[in-house]
This record gives C-alpha cells, structure tokens and sequence, in this order.
C-alpha cells in the first residue's frame, strides 16, 4: 500500500533527479532508470508517477518555470520603481540555482528538445513571453513603448546569450560579472533613450 503524502515528495524528488541527470549528460539521453536511481526510487515507480520519460522532462521544464515565476514574483512585489523591477527581473535571470552549471546544461537540453516536441517549444515560447512581458511592463513606465519593445529584446537576447557563453565552461562568467553586464546594457539603453 503507498504511503499517503508521499507522491508530491518522490515527484519532486524525481523532477530534481531529471534536472540533475540532463545537467550531466548536457542531454536528454538519459534513461528513467538513471533518473530514477539519482532520485532513490525504483523506475517502476517513475514510470507510475510519469508515464514516461518526456512526461518527466516535460514537468521538469514545468518545475523550473514554477520557480522562476515564484521567485520573479516575490522580486517584484519588494521592487519599490519601476527601474528597481527591472533589476530584480535580471537578478532573478541570473540567480545561483537558475545559473548553476547543471541547470544552464538542462536548459540547453531543453531548447534542442524544443526543434522537435511541441509541448517543449511552448513551455519554452511561454518563458520567453513572461520574460517579455515583465520586462515591457516596467519599461513602459521609463520610455515610449517602441524603445521598452527593442530594449527588452534586447535584454532578452543578452540573459539567454550569457546563458549560451556559461555553458560552454572555457571562460565562466560569473553570477555577479552577468548581473553587471546587463545593467550595463539596460543603463546604456535607457540613457540613449532620454536625451
């Protein structure tokens, strides 16, 4: 008999797991039975709480985009301007469980996905907007809506491509070095903008 309360802990467990093994790999050539021994259950189990494999990699996508929504929204509900919400959105991009080695590497794994699985390519297309969306939102109230448009463009190729150069691990970038980075490009943007 299951123990009762203890599905929302082995999901989470086996989501962790996923994201770990994907990080490790740098693909999702991985198996439920690895994913399922990282998380310390038999892949019988994965496969009752799943299905199957792209069920997993689809609610770990899931799992990382509920965390970022969580810690966006908690950022910008302490964010006192609206220059200090865009600030928060780029921190948020670039904190230290989102940039970590295993998770940029998932990421990764997940944009490849993307080309050929169109539940991936939608959660995918659905980040992109929300990014979007925060960004613009802020921007607005700092320029007219053509310059919020191309800045946060912009600042959204910059996070993703910051994304691309930690990947490739030959010259790290540090958390704090990305933050200043696309402040950098956000000061410039908006100084150009208000002369």
């Amino acid at each position: 008999m299951p123990k009762v309360g203890m599905e929302p802990i082995r999901r989470k467990a086996l989501t962790d797991a996923a994201l770990r093994a994907i990080g490790d790999h740098g693909s999702l050539d991985v198996t439920m039975s690895e994913i399922a021994r990282q998380a310390g259950v038999s892949a019988a189990l994965a496969h009752h709480y799943f299905g199957s494999k792209d069920r997993l990699v689809i609610e770990t996508i899931r799992s990382l985009l509920r965390q970022l929504r969580a810690d966006a929204v908690a950022a910008l509900g302490a964010a006192a301007s609206p220059r200090d919400r865009l600030s928060a959105v780029i921190r948020i991009s670039f904190q230290a469980d989102q940039f970590s080695p295993e998770t940029i590497a998932a990421w990764l794994a997940f944009y490849v996905e993307a080309q050929r699985s169109e539940e991936t390519r939608r959660l995918l297309v659905l980040y992109s907007r929300r990014l979007h969306s925060n960004l613009v939102a802020s921007l607005l109230d700092l320029c007219p809506r053509a310059d919020a448009e191309r800045i946060a463009e912009g600042l959204a190729a910059m996070i993703d491509g910051l994304y691309i150069r930690q990947s490739l691990k030959s010259a790290p970038i540090s958390i704090e070095a990305s933050v200043a980075m696309t402040e950098d490009y956000l000061a410039m943007q908006l100084q150009a903008v208000n002369r």
